[in-house]
């Protein structure tokens, strides 16, 4: 049975109460998960996270992100091996990856069963994530079949065993001659994947790159017969290996 968008959303309305785990002595509010699943973002995409960086993505001050940084330390769930730098403990990371799980989960469940184009699907599931029961994340990924996608490729963590968050190369490195695989697009511009959805840029599709403009002009690729120009911003979003 295909679910109303507005009926799944109801069904989350009210949040559930915060995850309490024997493990950790502080209760894991959206606000902990939200952390702990920026740093794994920024040090699995940059290398690294410092204060500065967490304040930028998750759009708070400073002075806020440090005092959370503290609480998390306390659970051993983040270290700080320098001054602004921000590492996820193993025990931080179990919990950070059991959070983009949800998350992935959630994004394909509202693609796939609700028709949520895919420009919106990340927004949405950030705001629902939090309310989704472990129970009712595990009814979601038996009725998906499992998948080890989400509508961005982005892996979907497995619910036990290693989890490998490997990114390939931007499309921005490729040069003329080669033949692209998209893997992955990025998700943080919505407004970008939505052109990208509308070239016909998605994972799985084969991109033939043509030509490269001189003086920071836009990388030209063929897709099915059709000639693109992409600038560096959108092809710095577009990752993919050798076809």
């Amino acid at each position: 049975m295909r679910l109303s968008h507005l009926h799944f959303r109801s069904m989350c309305a009210v949040p559930l109460p915060h995850q309490r785990h024997s493990c950790c002595s502080r209760v894991h509010t959206g606000a902990v998960e939200d952390y702990l699943q920026a740093v794994f973002a920024l040090t699995t995409e940059h290398g690294a996270a410092t204060t500065s960086s967490l304040a930028e993505l998750l759009g708070v001050a400073p002075p806020s992100v440090s005092a959370m940084l503290n609480r998390l330390a306390v659970d051993d769930l983040i270290a700080r091996p320098a001054a602004h730098r921000v590492e996820l403990t193993d025990h931080g990371r179990r919990h950070a990856v059991a959070v983009v799980r949800r998350h992935r989960l959630v994004e394909e469940f509202l693609l796939r069963a609700l028709d949520v184009p895919w420009e919106d699907v990340h927004a949405e599931a950030d705001a629902l994530e939090h309310a989704v029961s472990a129970r009712l994340l595990e009814r979601i990924d038996t009725f998906l079949g499992h998948p080890t996608r989400d509508p961005h490729g982005d892996p979907i963590p497995p619910r036990h065993g290693h989890h490998d968050e490997g990114r390939p190369p931007p499309l921005s490195r490729a040069r003329p001659g080669a033949q692209v695989l998209v893997e992955r697009v990025s998700d943080r511009d919505s407004t970008a994947l939505r052109h990208l959805g509308e070239l016909g840029i998605r994972p799985g599709v084969v991109l033939d790159v043509v030509e490269q403009a001189p003086f920071g002009g836009p990388l030209w690729v063929e897709l099915e017969g059709r000639r693109i120009p992409l600038g560096l911003q959108l092809t710095d979003l577009v990752f993919g290996g050798t076809a």
